[in-house]
């Protein structure tokens, strides 16, 4: 769930956008100063800011300076002037997007999840710096290239790297990754050897996987 800092002095525009951006599951807090937003921000992260132009202490062209001077929030301006030069020099100052007023709490609801989406961090793949996984994409990189592997590859490899350093018997992999096949252990041994062999290939070194003899096998990153 993201947080919104909501700097806006009319309580009819605040109130429906309070009401419309915690129907949408966002989290909001509202200030109706300037000053009182520079505060919320300096005590709180924010994942966006909805900032109005015409508060009636500092305008929100100098909320919105003295926020860049610190930080890189994404910022949603709104105004009710909508000359073009205002909207330029929101957008030179820093502004993510830009607003006019009237607006319907949809349009901003659409702004608001647009910029979180360009803003937000792409989520980082699990494992080592030299080996990683993409689970969503069903992949594994290798020195920052993807591995040509089986489907049962695919699957001890990943169940190695979802938990580092834990030894897996022959037994448990066999449980974990074949489920309802009918196989030997013997099978993990071969499908070990072959990993290590692909992984050499991309990263000469220490091994990845480690042998622990009498007990199994395991992944150290």
């Amino acid at each position: 769930m993201s947080n919104i800092l909501l700097i806006e002095d009319e309580a009819a525009i605040a109130e429906t956008l309070v009401f419309a951006l915690r129907q949408a599951s966002f989290e909001v807090e509202h200030c109706r100063l300037g000053r009182e937003g520079l505060a919320a921000l300096a005590r709180s992260q924010p994942a966006l800011v909805i900032l109005d132009v015409g508060l009636p202490d500092i305008d929100g062209f100098q909320v919105l300076r003295q926020l860049r001077a610190q930080d890189d929030i994404p910022v949603l301006m709104l105004t009710a002037r909508s000359e073009e030069i205002d909207r330029v020099l929101g957008l030179e100052l820093g502004a993510d997007d830009y607003v006019a007023k009237p607006f319907s709490p949809r349009e901003v609801l659409a702004r608001v999840r647009g910029i979180l989406k360009r803003t937000q961090p792409v989520p980082a793949l699990a494992g080592s710096n030299v080996l990683r996984l993409d689970e969503a994409g069903a992949r594994i990189f290798c020195a920052g290239q993807a591995l040509l592997l089986t489907r049962y590859e695919y699957l001890l490899l990943k169940t190695l790297m979802q938990a580092p350093a834990r030894v897996f018997s022959r037994s448990q992999l066999m449980d974990l990754v074949w489920t309802h096949e009918v196989s030997q252990e013997r099978t993990v041994d071969t499908h070990i050897k072959s990993l290590r062999a692909k992984l050499a290939a991309l990263a000469p070194g220490p091994e990845l996987i480690q042998t622990h003899r009498g007990l199994g096998y395991s992944y150290q990153p």
